[in-house]
């Protein structure tokens, strides 16, 4: 029997071989580093620091802090942060600005970002919403990346805030009335110019048969991304289970852990991004890795 989350699947899998040209209005972005590396998939709990690491690309997360109670505000995690980052990109691209109006009422904004509003329980997506984004706009994130050319070595580094400032007038009681003040924020400068820099385009229709899966948002992104790279070069690429889960937010202890994960999250990309091709590289019986292939991105290029 297939399960209402496997429909929703197959239905997207459908719509997407029907239609495998993305409408301009099913397009979303988002920045090329937090698709490198990506945001905890857990709570990480009383750390100083979160840190991800991608090659010569490594990324540290601090989280804000609450002044009036003097205490640590906690760091943006899982699925929810992950949606308002491909609405931020998504919208700074499309207005080309900075100040980003996040909508007059909570339903409203929700809606966009393919979430419930109807129920306001301790785990509802409104109240969850309202805890992952003063966890995510206050945050600090700095991107790190060493380089060397020939006999040079040299090291750049982008300190960024998500949403630099902005004001939220919503009544999360009233989910449906608007708010007597527009709610918006205005992005980092350096945020922004990272955002322009190099977005990955990624499909809607995707997004939101896999918004319950952090593993399987980073993993789409991820390898829309990685297969540009390689198609590019016209050659595939092998990449190790361990080299994956260092990238990816998800802190595994056992890595056969993280590979039954992983396996079970490409088959649900494998249905919304048809085109993608992988197989499992396999040496004495035991499965090494992903090989990546030359293949169309999940947004066609142009």
């Amino acid at each position: 029997m297939v399960s209402r989350q496997q429909q929703k699947l197959l239905d997207a899998n459908k719509l997407i071989c029907d239609e495998p040209d993305t409408p301009a209005n099913e397009k979303a972005f988002l920045a090329r580093q937090l698709v490198q590396v990506t945001l905890p998939h857990d709570d990480p709990g009383d750390v100083p620091v979160w840190q991800r690491r991608n090659g010569n690309l490594s990324m540290g997360i601090r989280s804000g802090w609450d002044y009036e109670n003097n205490k640590p505000i906690g760091y943006p995690y899982g699925t929810i942060p992950r949606l308002l980052l491909f609405w931020i990109t998504t919208e700074a691209l499309r207005k080309k600005e900075r100040r980003l109006e996040i909508g007059n009422s909570v339903s409203e904004f929700m809606r966009a970002l393919g979430l419930n509003h109807q129920n306001g329980g301790i785990r509802s997506d409104r109240k969850r919403l309202e805890n992952q984004m003063e966890r995510l706009f206050k945050a600090r994130i700095i991107f790190n990346r060493h380089e060397q050319q020939g006999n040079a070595k040299g090291e750049s580094w982008a300190d960024i805030s998500i949403a630099e400032k902005g004001e939220l007038w919503w009544d999360l009681s009233k989910p449906q009335q608007p708010g007597l003040f527009n709610s918006w924020i205005e992005l980092g400068e350096s945020f922004y110019q990272t955002i322009k820099a190099s977005p990955v385009p990624v499909d809607l229709r995707a997004l939101r048969v896999l918004k319950n899966s952090s593993l399987a948002l980073d993993l789409y992104a991820w390898s829309t991304y990685r297969t540009f790279t390689i198609t590019r070069r016209g050659q595939e690429q092998f990449i190790s289970w361990t080299a994956l889960s260092k990238q990816l937010g998800g802190d595994y202890t056992r890595p056969r852990r993280f590979k039954e994960k992983a396996r079970e999250a490409l088959r649900k990309v494998q249905l919304v991004y048809p085109a993608l091709r992988t197989e499992e590289l396999i040496e004495k019986n035991v499965s090494k890795g992903l090989v990546i292939k030359p293949s169309q991105t999940a947004v066609k290029s142009r």
